[in-house]
């Protein structure tokens, strides 16, 4: 059955669908109320050249689909699709980024503390998420520091011979050596911890000026400071602490956006207890591209309606604070896809909070969409409490979001227009910066990537001439390294890549980027040196701290302002090949695994395996062999079974 035929005969039922192209792989996912409504307007929009879709039925060759009870089940599972498969058409999340959670084991006999960014069901007590991300690390230290609750690896279900470091700089209480203290006393630190983590500041505060008064009438002043200085850090908390709470009425989330030449930049403002607490930042300069395959259910290209400020228009106006736009549509230019900020808010959205163990009461955002109320609806089931996904026209709320909208216009020019000034003020503002013996031309980066140390990989992408070449990017399969080893992997994809620029006699980049800290860089300067290449400019970029390390210069790395058109420049860089370097290694582990199903055959072991990828060239071609054709590899026994294995049926004798 051809894709037409399929489409043809999908149910009328709620469902997820999946576009696969020609290697087998998934290149969109979708989700509809009728699947049989919603697909064929796919083929209705390609038989009218509709852009939108036609870039996408070109490429398709072949769909799956899976029928489920309700538009809310349908949303769940095209939000884990989407995650898993990562399909090229759809409208992505690059941003990885989680805000951490503070851990307390309560189901230990000496519960412990901990940062962690996933929240589990295995009777630990969780608080936050916490904005910004480091204050929780700032919390757990002032629990180890004032409640004396450890971190560490410890198993505290035994006793063990004596204590380490932390009890003897008084940062933990002793429990695994006995009689260092009791099980009363631990409890009672912990609790004074979890009613500091629960914002219960005022009954701590009665409760540790009790014990410090009781103590300095007993003439234990030792205990009484103690006491003393948990009151100080409780009050400074106090003033300091911004945690996101269920019992807070007016934490929101308010998202605004500008887009403009095909590019886009998000604001997501994070509001707790009625303040800013922190502010995430999202980019997109691929959205025509993304966007072509996404069309309103059951319409072929209505824009859908919305106010959204800061809008550019054709005629070069802008749309300013007071003054209602009256669609969420720009007017493209001649040849260029329309934007739709719907269909960005409803992916987005789904990314960001489906699965997450807390989501805000209120989220505002700029513009509407079709499923905003099923995404309300499964997100107050999820989560227990009522969720409100609003698009503000006016007031307050309407402010809030006209401010995000402000700053994601900021945003914008900060990421894309900082490279558009003279291409030579760009080239020399980084030379001056990192120190670079002549204006750089051509820069290489490289990052690793790898989940425990299997299936690592490596990238490399370039800038060149003031933008990136990706005519000259680079996929590496790391090939000497086993394990977990960052270090060893970068020396070698550098030796491999410079070795081979050698042999062939083409010159040097100007500047050699990695991503990573100084473990990284010395890993990549040794893979020069060997090399002979002593004097090739070399510079890592460490990821939180955003510090830039110049090789024969780490002893004073370079650290530049935020909005520096430098820094800029290189995290653009930096970032875009951990993009590429993460998809390089989702397609190998997809690969890896699609490869092993051949396992999963009565009479198919590695060894067969191998035979018949190496004799078929893929495993797709395994899959549409005949079973004559796989006789000729392995027994016929081997071959009927798979054959029935990928067609369900007995082969024709």
């Amino acid at each position: 059955m051809d894709l037409y035929e399929k489409i043809r005969s999908l149910p009328k039922h709620p469902g997820v669908y999946l576009y696969k192209n020609a290697e087998g792989e998934v290149i969109y996912v979708g989700k509809a109320i009728n699947l049989h409504s919603r697909v064929r307007s796919y083929l209705l929009a390609a038989s009218q050249a509709d852009a939108k879709t036609g870039s996408l039925m070109r490429e398709a060759v072949d769909l799956e689909y899976i029928l489920v009870g309700n538009e809310q089940e349908a949303l769940a599972l095209e939000n884990n699709l989407i995650k898993q498969r990562q399909p090229r058409f759809n409208i992505l999340l690059r941003d990885d980024k989680t805000y951490p959670f503070v851990k307390l084991t309560m189901a230990d006999r000496f519960p412990k503390v901990f940062v962690t960014r996933r929240v589990r069901k295995d009777g630990a007590a969780y608080y936050g998420p916490y904005f910004p991300g480091s204050l929780a690390y700032r919390v757990v230290e002032l629990i180890h520091r004032s409640f004396q609750i450890p971190s560490c690896k410890v198993d505290l279900s035994r006793y063990h011979p004596r204590a380490c470091l932390q009890y003897y700089i008084h940062r933990c209480l002793g429990p695994c050596v006995e009689g260092l203290t009791t099980p009363e006393a631990y409890a009672s630190a912990v609790h004074d911890a979890q009613m500091l983590l629960e914002g219960r500041h005022t009954e701590l505060e009665a409760t540790l000026t009790a014990r410090m008064m009781a103590a300095a009438e007993a003439e234990q002043f030792e205990a009484a400071a103690r006491f003393r200085d948990q009151l100080s850090t409780v009050h400074q908390l106090r003033e300091k602490q911004r945690v996101a709470t269920v019992e807070l009425d007016d934490d929101s989330d308010v998202f605004g956006y500008h887009y403009e030449d095909g590019r886009l930049a998000v604001n997501l403002f994070h509001m707790r207890a009625g303040k800013i607490v922190d502010r995430r930042e999202f980019f997109w300069e691929d959205l025509p591209e993304l966007l072509e395959a996404e069309a309103p259910e059951g319409e072929a290209s209505q824009p859908e309606i919305s106010r959204a400020p800061y809008l550019r228009r054709t005629t070069g106006e802008r749309v300013g604070d007071g003054e209602p736009q009256s669609a969420s549509l720009e007017t493209p230019a001649e040849n260029e896809a329309p934007f739709h900020a719907g269909r960005i808010f409803s992916a987005l959205l789904k990314q960001l909070y489906i699965d997450q163990s807390y989501v805000p009461r209120a989220i505002f955002i700029p513009a509407d969409f079709d499923d905003r109320e099923s995404l309300a609806a499964l997100l107050t089931e999820r989560t227990g409490h009522r969720i409100e996904i609003t698009l503000p026209r006016r007031g307050e709320k309407r402010s809030l979001v006209d401010l995000a909208s402000q700053n994601a216009r900021q945003s914008y020019t900060q990421r894309f227009r900082v490279l558009e000034p003279s291409r030579k003020a760009i080239q020399q503002a980084l030379a001056d910066a990192l120190m670079l013996p002549e204006l750089p031309r051509r820069i290489e980066c490289f990052d690793i990537s790898h989940i425990q140390g299997t299936e690592t990989v490596a990238s490399l992408v370039v800038w060149e001439d003031g933008k990136m070449n990706k005519q000259a990017y680079r996929k590496f399969k790391i090939k000497t390294v086993t394990g977990v080893d960052d270090f060893a992997s970068m020396n070698e994809v550098l030796t491999r890549r410079y070795r081979r620029l050698q042999d062939e006699k083409k010159p040097m980049p100007s500047l050699v980027l990695v991503d990573g800290g100084l473990g990284q860089l010395h890993a990549a300067a040794d893979a020069l040196e060997s090399l002979g290449l002593t004097t090739q400019p070399l510079a890592s970029i460490a990821k939180k701290e955003e510090i830039i390390y110049l090789y024969g210069n780490e002893d004073e790395p370079v650290v530049l302002d935020r909005r520096s058109p430098v820094l800029h420049l290189i995290q653009l860089i930096r970032d875009e090949s951990h993009r590429f370097a993460i998809g390089y290694h989702r397609q190998r582990r997809a690969m890896r695994d699609r490869d092993s199903e051949l396992l999963t055959i009565p009479g198919v072991g590695a060894q067969t395996r191998q035979r018949l990828l190496t004799h078929f060239g893929s495993l797709r071609e395994v899959q549409q062999a005949t079973a004559e054709s796989l006789a000729a590899v392995v027994s016929r026994k081997t071959a009927e079974m798979i054959w029935g294995h990928y067609h369900k049926t007995p082969p024709v004798s």
